[in-house]
């Protein structure tokens, strides 16, 4: 049975294709579970932390998507990636925790703005220039916090993770044409949200 590290700190990455990582972790081999968990556990903390916009609730979901995602490296289909296949349990995670609470997904997300804004940006050694990073960034989140949940996940998917369409829609579940149509519209409503943020500001 592969031991899963969650969301553990791990030295170093022992390389190699995720999908040879994968083989080694089912014979066995520890390291290379460990080197899965630190490739990809702050990419699954980041997704469910922009779904949700609570830093406790996204650590618990992270945490359980990676010990789902190694009790599962027996059924992983090698012509996907690892990591369209991790978000779509992050992202099965996150809609679980709505049920649950029986609150619809994004609720308290405006709230979270700022916390989310903090954890994203990167600092510099320019006090001005972090500033209007972080300014900006607030804007986004806002806009995007104002989004349906479908749009608002499609976006945080293409342009805050940078996964292809195929990638998207193994995700997601839809096909490609779903996720061209519904990006098209959800940067074009994303737009408008902007604009209308910045007419009130």
């Amino acid at each position: 049975m592969v031991e899963s590290p969650g969301l553990a700190t791990f030295a170093g990455d022992a390389g190699g294709s995720d999908q040879e990582l994968v083989d080694q972790a089912l014979a066995g081999r520890r390291e290379a579970t460990e080197t899965l968990a630190q490739r990809h556990r702050q990419a699954a903390y980041l997704l469910a932390l922009q779904l949700l916009g609570n830093r406790d609730d996204a650590m618990d979901v992270a945490q359980e998507a990676m010990l789902r995602f190694f009790a599962s490296l027996g059924t992983f289909d090698r012509e996907r990636r690892v990591q369209p296949w991790l978000f779509t349990i992050v992202r099965n995670q996150v809609r679980d925790l709505w049920r649950r609470r029986q609150r619809r997904p994004g609720d308290g997300l405006s709230e979270a703005g700022e916390a989310l804004t903090r954890q994203l940006v990167d600092l510099t050694a320019n006090p001005e220039a972090d500033l209007r990073r972080r300014e900006l960034k607030q804007r986004v989140w806002r806009a995007l916090a104002a989004l349906p949940a479908a749009k608002r996940e499609i976006i945080v998917l293409r342009d805050f993770h940078d996964l292809s369409y195929s990638d998207i829609a193994q995700v997601l579940d839809i096909p490609i044409g779903t996720v061209m149509s519904r990006l098209h519209g959800a940067r074009q409503q994303l737009r408008a949200q902007l604009q209308a943020g910045g007419r009130h500001a």
